[in-house]
């Protein structure tokens, strides 16, 4: 499975790359607000082909298209562009989300940066960055600590905004590099702590073994099993249950 997630990263680079920065890109405004370009779906749909053909009896959760025989004993999770207001804007802090579900279980995940060639796969044991183990690293204190989130304007819509300010008080640093790019550089150790307080289930399956591999916790914001929940807080086992303490002050 681990070789077929270079497979399916590099078709959807392929289909990907050539759209990015095109001044005129189609943006389209979905129903739930969020954005899709012809290059999500054709990324999707390349996917997906593939996944049909190599495993006929998996099952498939994608953005665009929907659930595709979801009781399967394996079920891939797509996003093919996380972060499409960034791909959208010519910013390449957007990603390629690819997950693999065991019988529910998160067992795979990946995140492919087709523009700065990044590849991060994880497996709950063993994280790599383009073949490079990685893992999180070791801040004791949130006053030494990078925290991310991708957007700040939202957290008090879905979350208690006031714990997410105490905390940003503490940090030592906070930047807005956020969508799947975050998670990259907090398993990669690069940044220590990255939150978002809305998800769906394709933007958070595949961080799972990726940061759980990477030797860091990743919960929902009140710290419940992150594959059933619709929020995400990640950070190492030291600082992960400081910061939902504060978070949820």
């Amino acid at each position: 499975f681990t070789e077929f997630i270079y497979t399916l990263a590099e078709k959807s680079g392929d289909v990907i790359k050539p759209y990015f920065a095109q001044a005129n890109l189609a943006v389209e405004v979905k129903e739930d607000q969020t954005l899709v370009t012809q290059a999500d779906r054709e990324a999707e749909a390349v996917m997906r082909a593939l996944i049909r053909k190599a495993y006929p009896h998996h099952g498939i959760l994608g953005e665009e298209f929907g659930p595709e025989n979801a009781s399967a004993e394996f079920v891939w999770t797509l996003d093919p562009i996380d972060g499409t207001i960034s791909f959208a804007s010519g910013c390449p802090l957007f990603g390629t989300l690819i997950g693999l579900l065991h019988d529910d279980r998160p067992i795979l995940g990946a995140i492919h940066h087709p523009i700065l060639n990044q590849l991060c796969i994880g497996n709950n044991t063993e994280t790599t960055l383009n073949g490079r183990a990685v893992r999180l690293r070791e801040v004791h204190h949130l006053s030494e600590a990078t925290l991310l989130t991708t957007d700040i304007a939202i957290i008090g819509k879905y979350q208690e905004q006031e714990g997410f300010e105490k905390l940003l008080q503490q940090a030592r640093l906070f930047r807005t590099w956020g969508d799947c790019y975050g998670y990259l550089l907090v398993a990669s150790g690069g940044a220590d702590i990255m939150l978002d307080p809305i998800m769906n289930p394709w933007d958070i399956i595949p961080l799972i073994p990726i940061i759980r591999g990477a030797r860091g916790v990743i919960t929902t914001w009140s710290g419940t099993d992150a594959s059933k929940g619709n929020s995400c807080v990640v950070a190492n086992k030291t600082l992960h249950p400081r910061v939902l303490e504060i978070l949820n002050s």
